[in-house]
């Protein structure tokens, strides 16, 4: 199970944290691929980490405002937003899943899926 969180309301140019968290042992096995979906938009890509933290992967709209970490043995991931624009405002999904590169994830390539949580960018 994977559960979200962090997600409100920011101005543009504030930062949020979001935090997915994970229950069960096998967490560590999987990447983590941030996904997010706007009103009226389709999901996208946002942010991926590998199973070991040593890699990472960012949309293009996203690098160099975004970051992804996890901590293992607290079954934790963050995804740190800075600099957000009102184009971010969308809901956060947090997903599992044995994807190979990074860069090639899909949503139905996912093991685990969380509900989601919702950014809210004001300008």
């Amino acid at each position: 199970q994977l559960v979200e969180s962090g997600g409100g309301l920011v101005l543009a140019g504030g930062s949020l944290r979001l935090s997915c968290a994970a229950s069960g042992r096998t967490f560590s096995r999987y990447a983590i691929v941030w996904f997010r979906q706007a009103p009226g938009k389709e999901r996208e890509f946002a942010a991926a980490i590998s199973w070991s933290g040593g890699s990472t992967y960012y949309a293009d709209s996203v690098k160099g405002r975004f970051t992804i970490s996890r901590d293992n043995a607290k079954n934790t991931v963050w995804l740190q937003m800075n600099s957000l624009k009102p184009e971010d405002a969308a809901v956060y999904y947090c997903t599992a899943g044995s994807t190979g590169e990074l860069r090639l994830a899909r949503w139905d390539g996912m093991h685990y899926w969380g509900k989601g949580t919702q950014v809210t960018v004001s300008s």
